[in-house]
């Protein structure tokens, strides 16, 4: 475990923090801690920054509630920079999103990006941006039935598949499972965070299981 006393806080004593979501692996904000906040951030298990603009320190969500719990706090290679995972309580940034990256300056052309989140949002856009001749507005259109239909027909596709030991059918049939699992969670308003923090509780608990048996 790396000492306090090897990282390296500039003219000011600051040093700068990169925060990123421990469940969707976000960028969240780009904060400061002098070596005081980042003690306390390390005693407390929660975010305390110091602010440049008014000059003190302040505890994220000390007044928003927007807390963010510390995961781990890692340095970089010249120990003159930090990252800090956490676990937040509502959106980072003060605008009341959730996070403070959000102007795109750059796009390329040729590079796309993908992830789970970028599907949600795409999802999310066909239900309240309706779309002819899209198949997810279809579905939205459609309602509830029609989309837990389809969800179940997707998991038999997925269980036949398996049980054929078809590697290539089982992940073509998964994706289609888990494109309408995500539709079926925006037509409920339930967010990719919320099935993280679940799955994210099932693994602390099973941790504590095997940590249990272990012992026995």
């Amino acid at each position: 475990m790396l000492s306090i006393d090897k990282l390296k806080f500039d003219e000011k004593g600051l040093i700068p923090a990169i925060v990123t979501d421990a469940e969707s692996g976000k960028v969240l904000t780009l904060a400061y801690m002098n070596r005081e906040s980042l003690e306390i951030t390390m005693k407390e298990g929660r975010t305390c920054f110091w602010s440049r603009s008014r000059q003190e320190l302040w505890r994220k969500g000390e007044t928003s509630g927007n807390v963010q719990h510390v995961v781990k706090i890692t340095a970089d290679c010249d120990y003159d920079a930090l990252t800090v995972l956490v676990r937040k309580e509502g959106p980072a940034c003060h605008t009341g999103a959730d996070s403070c990256f959000n102007e795109d300056v750059f796009v390329s052309e040729t590079e796309k990006e993908f992830s789970l989140d970028a599907l949600y949002e795409l999802i999310r856009g066909r239900k309240t941006h309706k779309k002819e001749g899209s198949y997810t507005t279809y579905l939205f259109e459609k309602g509830i039935d029609k989309i837990l239909k389809k969800v179940g027909e997707e998991a038999t596709e997925v269980i036949i598949a398996g049980k054929a030991d078809d590697r290539a059918e089982t992940i073509y049939e998964i994706s289609d499972l888990l494109y309408h699992v995500m539709v079926l969670m925006v037509e409920m308003g339930i967010s990719n965070e919320e099935i993280l923090s679940e799955l994210a509780s099932r693994h602390v608990i099973d941790h504590k299981v095997k940590q249990e048996k272990m012992t026995k």
